[in-house]
């Protein structure tokens, strides 16, 4: 998902919430509570499941203590995570299909380089669909030690027709060992799983990030496995996407009821994607949705036996700060 970067820093901000777990004479730091819950959902998988990779998506932002590319890492956030997703880092600010401005990269990249220089992987997603802008992309994206794609098409429903970028047999069981990945958590192309995963294995991508249901219906521990197969012998990554700095109303912990009377952790809808609501990311009750309860949506992505977790909508504290 799009979203853009606020390029002013703010440490501490007062929150006006109304919720029990706020007050209006609170100050909230929201972006610490972002690490806290990235750091909270980090303990309880790799607790479970030692080499589970955990991604946050975009609100780099996060990897430095205050907000500032030449500030102090952000150590526990840090050693919390495995890589950075970043979207439209060169292509896709504005408009898909454009080169994002110069003085946004370099911002982003900053921050970036500073999640890179301790140890963490960087996956780039940029949205272009010509060709040159394209390979141009992929070139960029090496020259700077990340591993990108491409993306045709921002609602991420195509597996793109050419070999993907630095294709190779290899067994990938790291995420610092992968060359490419495969953005693809919209399945509404597909008609079944079995559909799904004939296609996935056709192809000879290091990673793919998909969701955890097609169609409302969860994959397997079995089927996660078949997933892991590449087209020419190798294995790959299989990591599940979940947003956790919006509710969606299609999801399965989607309580008929909040369509009329919103729970109190709900904010307001986004406007870019109708169906997804802001939400106080900081709430108990949004956490236990997540990850604090035995059926949370983390512990189902630990049971259907994925590699990791790709976190959306890490830069939501950006709505609350404003």
């Amino acid at each position: 998902m799009k979203r853009i970067i606020v390029l002013l820093v703010a440490v501490t901000f007062l929150s006006c919430d109304k919720d029990n777990d706020s007050s209006p004479s609170e100050e909230r730091n929201f972006r610490q509570d972002m690490r806290d819950f990235v750091i909270g959902i980090s303990q309880k998988a790799k607790g479970i499941r030692p080499g589970f990779a955990v991604i946050p998506q975009n609100g780099i932002e996060l990897v430095s203590e205050n907000g500032e590319a030449d500030g102090l890492p952000a150590q526990a956030y840090l050693n919390a995570i495995d890589g950075n997703g970043q979207e439209d880092l060169f292509y896709g600010y504005d408009n898909d299909d454009q080169a994002t401005p110069a003085d946004i990269s370099n911002y982003v990249k900053s921050f970036l380089n500073l999640s890179k220089s301790k140890g963490k992987t960087i996956l780039v997603t940029d949205y272009c669909s010509t060709a040159s802008k394209m390979n141009n992309s992929y070139q960029t994206n090496a020259i700077n030690g990340y591993i990108s794609y491409a993306a045709p098409q921002r609602n991420l429903t195509v597996i793109p027709t050419t070999v993907p970028n630095n294709s190779n047999t290899a067994v990938i069981t790291n995420l610092s060992q992968a060359k490419n990945f495969l953005y693809l958590i919209n399945t509404e192309n597909f008609t079944s799983k079995t559909a799904f995963i004939n296609a996935v294995k056709a192809t000879n991508y290091d990673a793919i990030i998909m969701d955890l249901f097609l169609n409302e219906e969860q994959f397997t521990a079995t089927e996660i496995s078949q997933l892991r197969e590449k087209a020419n012998g190798g294995k790959r990554l299989v990591i599940c996407y979940m947003s956790i700095g919006e509710a969606e109303d299609y999801r399965y912990y989607w309580q008929p009821s909040w369509n009329t009377s919103k729970p109190n952790w709900m904010a307001a809808v986004n406007p870019d994607w109708p169906g997804n609501f802001k939400v106080k990311y900081w709430n108990e009750d949004w956490q236990k949705i997540i990850y604090k309860n035995n059926d949370s949506y983390l512990d189902k992505i630990l049971e259907a036996n994925f590699d990791g977790v790709y976190l959306d909508i890490i830069d939501g504290f950006e709505y609350f700060e404003k």
